[in-house]
């Protein structure tokens, strides 16, 4: 794929770069470029600004709020967000479930969602795994049992990024007892002020609020919120996941963090006046971003592919392994640069997520934070050693 941008690609970077200048608030890009925990407020108020310019979807069709737009411009609009340092859009509603309702949900169902997710009036989190299904998904035991015009939910779900925040959910349900594991299963969509829905933290070792447990005690959910047909949601699931993996490979944001990772060993070696030796670091790096490259060269052959209307495939496992070990390889990096400086940011010491660095007012990061909570990437959206299997299979055809 040719790299050299046209004038008019040039000309729609310049554009982008120029909106995310102006759009984004600086108190929000100075909490991006620190490291700092955003609040939900911080990712409404910058998709709000991509919504009013029609630029929240690009993988949508054009007759669903999509921008139309070729890969490259797909690939230039990741690549000026990132560098823009801006937040990223949270997946669960235009990446994940917004996708399934349009290929599989009915009219009303599109009619109903899909705009509320564009103006992220509704936000959304993801009801896939539970305390006894995780990487075997297909073990799930949240049941949901017909009555008239409802179903009945029980169970539970664990691991549920961001359900505190959450309006609604979308739910991988049991509906056959009897049926094999893969074909008893149905997507149900969840409003999360029902009554019977509890929601519990689940405080995470770098002491961080983002994951859930969720309760389901008899929620009666509408028969009309089942999306496609009943006993048929793993079919959805997959479909998903596949939308899903794609999008953890976070290319662009990569090329971001070792620009961060290059600027904290510049700053080391001016305040060591020339006494600190990162020989070994700095082949590190190069080792990372070459493996970058070649990933970015495979995220934009599938960015083709998706825009020829072949949903992700195999390729997609692809990315979310490389992707995933590559975001944590270079938060050891970043850990490996910092040293005994990442130590203020730890909770336990007290300090609070505006404090900075002591040795320097320029990398206010809290990077041994960012480098415990980064150890999930290679867990979800399916773990690294289950794409494994499935590049085995569907590529290898063992």
């Amino acid at each position: 794929m040719d790299l050299a941008f046209t004038p008019e690609q040039l000309a729609f970077q310049a554009e982008l770069r120029a909106f995310v200048q102006d759009a984004l608030p600086a108190a929000i890009r100075r909490k991006v470029e620190d490291g700092l925990t955003l609040d939900k407020d911080d990712y409404v108020v910058w998709q709000r600004k991509l919504y009013e310019k029609g630029w929240m979807a690009p993988n949508w069709p054009v007759a669903h709020g999509g921008t139309g737009w070729d890969p490259i411009q797909r690939y230039i609009f990741e690549q000026e967000l990132a560098f823009g340092s801006t937040p990223r859009v949270i997946p669960f509603g235009v990446n994940m479930v917004g996708p399934v309702l349009i290929a599989f949900g009915d009219e009303a169902q599109k009619r109903r969602y899909l705009p509320r997710i564009l103006s992220s009036e509704d936000w959304w989190c993801q009801g896939y795994s539970e305390p006894g299904a995780g990487s075997d998904l297909a073990s799930l035991k949240t049941r949901a049992i017909p009555d008239g015009d409802d179903f009945v939910v029980t169970g539970t779900k664990t691991w549920t990024t961001l359900a505190q925040f959450a309006d609604m959910m979308f739910c991988l349900v049991r509906t056959d007892a009897h049926a094999k594991p893969q074909e008893g299963i149905s997507f149900l969509l969840i409003d999360m002020k029902s009554p019977g829905i509890t929601v519990r933290p689940i405080i995470t070792m770098d002491g961080g609020h983002e994951v859930n447990d969720v309760f389901l005690d008899e929620v009666r959910v509408p028969r009309d919120n089942l999306v496609g047909a009943i006993n048929k949601g793993w079919t959805y699931a997959k479909f998903l996941l596949g939308h899903e993996r794609f999008g953890i490979a976070a290319v662009a944001r990569s090329k971001k963090q070792i620009e961060r990772l290059r600027s904290i060993l510049r700053a080391e070696r001016e305040a060591s006046a020339g006494g600190f030796d990162d020989r070994r670091l700095r082949e590190k790096i190069a080792l990372v971003e070459i493996e970058l490259a070649a990933l970015e060269i495979t995220e934009l052959r599938a960015l083709s592919a998706e825009a020829q209307g072949r949903a992700p495939g195999p390729e997609a496992s692809l990315l979310k392994i490389k992707g995933t070990e590559i975001q944590q390889t270079i938060t050891e990096l970043l850990l490996e640069a910092i040293g005994p400086n990442a130590l203020p940011f730890l909770p336990e010491n007290g300090q609070g997520g505006d404090n900075r660095p002591l040795f320097s007012p320029d990398h206010a990061a809290p990077i041994a934070t960012h480098y415990f909570n980064w150890r999930k990437a290679s867990i979800y959206g399916g773990s690294n050693e289950i794409q494994k299997n499935i590049i085995a299979k569907m590529v290898l055809g063992l």
